[in-house]
């Protein structure tokens, strides 16, 4: 199969192709797609987590998002973006993005900063 036809079955409409995911610890490999809606801005993490769901996707994981810095940073404001994870020493804090630099950072779940979507396609 061609990537052309590929990304005519797998693609929807509005959605940018970011790349491959490959599994850790036994997880499937996955596709990685931008979803179409607008960036919501000025949530909490929470928030971000639930615009996400109401939009048809969830937020990035943190590979994905260097995914998409690596791949689709034009489609970013050069802002920090919610990513899905929590940090895993301090249950109040998140990870984020910036997507201007590329660098990764913390921050409490509390603090409002901008949010992108992501639908993901199991590799089976």
């Amino acid at each position: 199969m061609s990537k052309a036809q590929w990304m005519q079955e797998n693609l929807k409409p509005g959605e940018i192709y970011a790349g491959l995911i490959l599994g850790k610890e036994g997880q499937p490999d996955h596709h990685l797609f931008l979803l179409e809606a607008k960036p919501a801005t000025k949530l909490n993490w929470e928030a971000a987590k639930a615009w996400a769901a109401s939009v048809g996707g969830e937020l990035p994981t943190r590979s994905e998002q260097s995914l998409l810095f690596a791949n689709a940073k034009e489609q970013f404001e050069p802002y920090y973006y919610w990513s899905g994870e929590q940090d895993a020493g301090y249950p109040s804090f998140a990870w984020m993005q910036y997507f201007n630099g590329g660098n990764q950072y913390d921050d409490r779940k509390s603090s409002e900063y901008r949010a992108r979507a992501v639908r993901r396609s199991i590799i089976e």
